[in-house]
């Protein structure tokens, strides 16, 4: 796993959202600073934490010219339900082959319970609008992932 670093030009993509509609993030960042967030997997407990505090302070972020976007690897309808389940108030995105997780440097090997498995590593970039990366968050907890950015954000 080669996760990209600051400085580096972020991956353009093409992903169906929790609505099945394509959203690139050339087109999202026309406009605004983008927080690209991997999370595991919708509906769990950490990724359930994790963006709700992340909707909670979406007024702080926007004022910080930021939009939200997170990426997991469920389809379109297990995300329109996690969307509505919780009131999320940004854009999740279906990576179902995981080629953006891969071109990012978030797919590899986990290990949990004793098993190993490839799948998503819990990182998040701040993408500047020329597509340039900001800031890799790659040390956070799930609950204090938004504190994090913030924090990052308001120095």
């Amino acid at each position: 796993m080669k996760t990209l670093i600051a400085g580096q030009q972020a991956p353009n993509f093409t992903l169906p959202d929790q609505h099945q509609q394509n959203v690139t993030l050339s087109d999202c960042l026309a406009s605004h600073r983008v927080l690209v967030y991997f999370y595991p997997k919708a509906m769990t407990p950490g990724c359930t934490v994790q963006a709700c505090a992340l909707r909670d302070t979406q007024t702080e972020l926007k004022a910080k010219n930021v939009s939200i976007i997170g990426i997991s690897t469920d389809s379109p309808q297990r995300l329109a339900k996690f969307a509505q389940r919780d009131a999320l108030n940004f854009t999740l995105l279906a990576d179902e082959d995981h080629k953006v997780a891969e071109a990012f440097g978030v797919w590899g090997l986990k290990k949990f319970m004793g098993k190993e498995y490839d799948g998503i590593h819990r990182l998040s970039f701040l993408i500047n609008q020329d597509g340039s990366i900001a800031k890799v968050f790659d040390t956070f907890k799930t609950k204090d992932h938004h504190q994090v950015v913030l924090d990052y954000l308001n120095n």
